[in-house]
């Protein structure tokens, strides 16, 4: 298992499809990756969420000093810092440039292999099947004791599983946890942040809903459509 592992890095590696490598929920994938990158940093202490009421969630401030380990955290961590923003459009802020590097990281980790076909012998497609090489089997064992078996989650396990849920895509998940009411209460557990210690679980808190609020916000501005 590599520990190394960004909690985005993990997320994103269970939402593709392991055969096609197309992501659950990708209309509100932005959503869902810009909060992992949110929830790290508040894990390290570098980000805190107000506990003002407002449309679009608590405003996040960065904390601390000194550069952070990873560029893709750190990139973000700037970002952050360049301007006092509510959570929900810093979530799309941050989250709109990640998908592409994500997937790179995944391909240079191993994760992941890279297929180029043509369909039809004239339309170029790209695939990104998933690597068997026991790291993300070993993952959805993990989840799977979590949300089946009731077992405590470290701070990144539960991270993981509580942006799955947020955003809506744990039950599509292929393969998926086996679904239930249980399971489906305790990723709501997650959601609460319980899993992170002390002030950080406000922040967690606050992001995760944030992210389950701006998801389902942007779930039915795509199933309705423009109002006429």
């Amino acid at each position: 298992m590599q520990s190394d592992m960004l909690i985005i890095e993990d997320l994103m590696l269970l939402m593709l499809d392991d055969k096609t490598g197309v992501p659950a929920g990708a209309g509100t994938l932005y959503y869902t990756l810009g909060g992992a990158v949110l929830l790290e940093l508040a894990l390290l202490d570098r980000i805190e969420a107000d506990e003002g009421p407002a449309l679009n969630g608590p405003k996040i401030t960065t904390v601390g000093d000194g550069p952070l380990a990873d560029p893709l955290l750190q990139s973000a961590y700037d970002k952050i810092a360049e301007k006092t923003q509510r959570v929900q459009p810093l979530l799309n802020a941050v989250g709109s440039g990640l998908y592409q590097p994500v997937i790179e990281r995944l391909l240079e980790r191993g994760h992941l292999r890279q297929e180029r076909r043509r369909v039809l012998g004239l339309f170029p497609t790209t695939r990104l099947p998933a690597e068997d090489n026991g790291y993300e089997a070993e993952l959805r064992r993990k989840v799977c004791a979590v949300l089946e078996d009731g077992g405590s989650p470290d701070p990144h396990l539960g991270a993981v599983i509580a942006l799955l849920s947020a955003s809506g895509t744990l039950p599509t998940l292929d393969p998926a946890p086996k679904w239930s009411s249980r399971t489906y209460h305790r990723a709501k557990e997650l959601e609460q942040g319980s899993w992170a210690a002390g002030a950080v679980n406000d922040a967690v808190a606050r992001t995760v809903a944030a992210i389950a609020a701006g998801s389902a916000a942007v779930s039915i501005a795509t199933i309705t459509g423009p109002s006429s």
